[in-house]
């Protein structure tokens, strides 16, 4: 228990590749999503969730790690705690693909530069995690900028206040996930896929859905399980071999590309306060990632 204990209070070099590599494709995922934006959101978190079980079962059985799913159906602690963040992970999804078809991205932007605060706080508080002197420093020139955002946001903050409490608990809960990353996943994706086979059943025996109407928008929908299962994966890797502090600062580059996507991409405005916090955000970083590549040099 102790070495699981130490693994998880350190920074390994492979979680933190994967880490980086989850939140670059997050923060290229705003194309994509915009490309269905005509579609539901309910429709696209529905099929994200059903073609994403091809992809993480593959998975598994090319990994032989499919025992442990069977397990964890005999678990009902562990069933409970997969409800929750399944739960979580969709309600996520769908205020995220909602944003973008209302043209509030940078609202979702701002929503992930105030997730790894929280995610901060939470490994504060719930894990024990404490912050060198840098790391301090960062944080708060990081919680001004985001305070600075929040008290100039020109629209009602629903949106970057779900995103963050739905992510930042997701987040704190999958790490707790008794069971391995992948197969945290797919029990997550099976889970939901009751109500999101469901739903589609539903639109195709209405004729409401875009499915299987415009071969564009069939395809894009097929395509939802890889820009899904693959980053929320390598995300869950990721998670299990840094600290909850270092995933929450490591978030802030899906946000930026998020932002510089919502700007020069959609050409939504850039406010005075955006202006002022989008460098104090960037320094933040810097310096936490600096004093976080000498922290483990020495150890």
């Amino acid at each position: 228990m102790s070495q699981e204990k130490s693994q998880r209070d350190q920074d390994t070099p492979a979680g933190l590749m994967l880490a980086i590599s989850a939140y670059g494709l997050w923060g290229f995922l705003p194309l994509y999503m915009k490309a269905l934006s005509h579609v539901s959101a309910a429709e696209i978190v529905a099929h994200r969730v059903i073609w994403s079980i091809p992809i993480a079962a593959l998975v598994l059985i090319v990994m032989r790690r499919t025992s442990a799913l069977r397990d964890a159906f005999r678990n009902p602690q562990m069933l409970k705690m997969a409800c929750l963040t399944a739960a979580l992970i969709s309600v996520n999804w769908g205020i995220y693909v909602y944003s973008i078809a209302i043209d509030r991205v940078a609202d979702a932007a701002l929503g992930y530069y105030i997730n790894p605060l929280f995610s901060m706080f939470l490994g504060a508080v719930l894990l024990g995690e404490r912050p060198t002197g840098a790391q301090k420093v960062a944080i708060g020139l990081a919680a001004s900028a985001v305070l600075l955002l929040f008290v100039m946001a020109p629209t009602p903050p629903w949106v970057p206040l779900g995103l963050t409490l739905s992510w930042g608990f997701y987040a704190y809960f999958k790490k707790s996930l008794p069971i391995g990353p992948n197969q945290g996943f797919l029990l997550e994706v099976l889970i939901l896929s009751v109500p999101a086979l469901g739903y589609a059943v539903y639109l195709a025996a209405n004729g409401t859905g875009a499915f299987l109407g415009q071969s564009t928008d069939t395809l894009l929908l097929l395509g939802c399980g890889v820009v899904t299962s693959v980053p929320l994966m390598l995300y869950a890797n990721g998670a299990k071999r840094i600290r909850l502090s270092t995933a929450g600062i490591l978030q802030y580059i899906a946000p930026t590309l998020i932002f510089i996507f919502a700007v020069f991409a959609f050409g939504e405005e850039i406010d005075l306060g955006r202006k002022i916090a989008f460098p104090m955000i960037w320094m933040a970083l810097v310096i936490y990632s600096v004093s976080m590549v000498r922290e483990m040099r020495r150890a």
